[in-house]
């Protein structure tokens, strides 16, 4: 399993990259083992506002779906097109094939997401 030390994890395996007042946002590798073969991913439309907590989008595997919770309030700016046409490149490399990039709505919602470390803790005591 993977955990890159440079983003920001959520207790349901969401990964988050900060820049500047914007954000990519994705499943973590864990997550991806988790489900399995992913077959399908349902993202939001460009605009779209959530806050924080809220499901964003489904990720369907041969195994389970899943709703995608955003960690951060948020509105979207970009969906990354390529996973929607090819849902298997999650389980290729989760970190690489972001699902979303926000504008950040409140930056202070960061401070409640895990660090890499914090984020280990959490996986070990899920296995």
């Amino acid at each position: 399993m993977r955990i890159l030390e440079n983003l920001l994890y959520t207790n349901d395996h969401e990964w988050i990259r900060v820049e500047g007042n914007e954000a990519y946002i994705g499943i973590t590798d864990y997550a991806q083992h988790a489900l399995g073969d992913i077959v399908f991913v349902e993202l939001p439309e460009v605009d779209a506002q959530f806050n924080a907590g809220d499901a964003f989008g489904v990720i369907e595997s041969v195994k389970a779906a899943a709703d995608i919770y955003i960690p951060v309030s948020a509105r979207i700016i970009e969906v990354n097109e390529e996973i929607s046409d090819d849902p298997s490149l999650v389980n290729k490399d989760a970190f690489e094939n972001w699902m979303i990039k926000v504008e950040l709505l409140d930056k202070s919602e960061l401070d409640n997401l895990m660090t890499a470390k914090d984020y280990e803790e959490h996986c070990s005591k899920e296995e």
